[in-house]
């Protein structure tokens, strides 16, 4: 696929969010969209990552707590699909798999899910 700017992918990422059933995002609280290039490691594998504590793994949470964070991988979604629809697809497909893990489900889950 060509090459999309940070802006450009980020509109997408926020425009597949918006597209999200309000049962789905109703219920994220204190937690952070993000997009960066790529993972830390420099990888290509990695499509986006769930940084926080799941809802099922939380003590007390109040005011205060830096807010989770949900990230989307530019580049490697950019190697991953052919055209822009794919691209929208396969955003949509990670960011309901990483909000899947803010609830608490698993790898396992999310693929018995069809989220993974």
């Amino acid at each position: 696929m060509h090459d999309i700017s940070a802006d450009e992918f980020e509109r997408l990422v926020v425009d597949e969010l918006d597209q999200l059933p309000d049962d789905m995002v109703d219920g994220l609280e204190n937690v952070a969209f993000v997009t960066e290039d790529r993972p830390e490691d420099g990888s290509l594998d990695l499509l986006g990552l769930y940084d926080g504590v799941s809802l099922t793994e939380r003590g007390q949470y109040g005011f205060g707590e830096l807010p989770d964070r949900i990230i989307l991988y530019r580049e490697p979604h950019l190697a991953a699909v052919d055209d822009i629809e794919g691209l929208k697809d396969e955003i949509h497909v990670t960011l309901v798999h990483e909000i899947g893990h803010f609830y608490g489900f698993d790898d396992a889950k999310l693929h018995e899910l069809g989220w993974a």
